[in-house]
């Protein structure tokens, strides 16, 4: 992995949390604050990213608490129903503030992966070869995790070839998982709760190349759901690559539903890309 500048995160005097810098070229409402300083943050957000050059805000906020952020001007892009507590509905909103950003140059490819996806809703699933083991990763894999996600994904929005931020997450709120074969971890996976809103994205799936085909992705996502349903979590999400149909297949396989796609929205695998929204409810 080159080396490169993340994108910065911080939390707002409002209480707001949010991720931004050029890495992403963006201004990211991770979560918003709540009750009356919420309706001067969409012009904040604005004022900010102006200043900053940023092409695009991109805002996670519950749909009862949009109407300031639709009034500024920001459009909806996906909907997650039951995000916030299994109960109320989640926006995923965007503002552009630089034309060039909002075009997708690959969108007939975008459209026949999704075509795809969704045409393999419910497929059969192949039986993980014995040889494997699916297991919760532990600080003592943190090495070995790194050096995955750095064979992997040449880009990443967060910095998860860190060996000190894999530590630090899988502290806080990130559960990681693996596929393990003769001692080697060959596969990984991540569910980041947010325990406060009961839900969960389903995310750093990545495997090495020469473990590819053997249909980790679907059997990692298994026991993730299997994992965080008993920790309380209501509902599932992911925010996959549109340009890669076979992460939007394994989400279709076991029942996700489409939710949106955010155009040209995050920087990975070297470039910036547009991602598809899919969640699934675990009650």
């Amino acid at each position: 992995m080159t080396n490169q500048a993340f994108d910065i995160t911080e939390e707002l005097n409002c209480g707001s949390q949010i991720q931004h810098g050029p890495y992403n070229d963006r201004i990211y409402l991770m979560k918003a604050t709540t009750a009356e300083e919420h309706d001067d943050l969409p012009a904040r957000l604005i004022a900010n990213a102006k200043k900053s050059g940023y092409a695009k805000i991109f805002a996670k906020v519950p749909a009862e608490k949009a109407g300031s952020f639709l009034e500024h001007k920001f459009i909806k892009e996906a909907v997650i129903p039951g995000f916030f507590n299994g109960d109320k509905t989640g926006l995923f909103l965007a503002y552009y503030l630089k034309k060039s950003r909002k075009v997708e140059d690959d969108l007939e490819a975008y459209e026949k992966n999704l075509q795809i996806a969704l045409s393999k809703k419910h497929a059969p699933i192949r039986k993980l070869d014995e040889k494997f083991r699916i297991r919760s990763c532990n600080a003592d894999d943190i090495g070995a995790m790194a050096e995955i996600y750095k064979t992997v994904f040449p880009s990443y929005p967060f910095p998860i070839h860190d060996p000190a931020y894999l530590h630090e997450t899988m502290l806080s709120h990130v559960d990681y998982f693996c596929v393990e074969t003769a001692g080697k971890l060959v596969a990984l996976s991540s569910a980041e709760k947010d325990d406060e809103a009961s839900n969960a994205e389903m995310t750093d799936f990545a495997t090495l190349p020469e473990w590819l085909g053997n249909g980790f992705g679907v059997h990692l996502l298994q026991h993730m759901e299997n994992t965080i349903k008993t920790e309380g979590i209501r509902t599932a999400y992911t925010i996959a690559r549109a340009a890669s149909p076979g992460m939007n297949i394994t989400f279709a396989k076991l029942g996700y539903i489409y939710g949106g796609r955010l155009k040209n929205n995050t920087n990975i695998s070297g470039q910036i890309e547009s991602m598809n929204v899919w969640y699934k409810s675990l009650v």
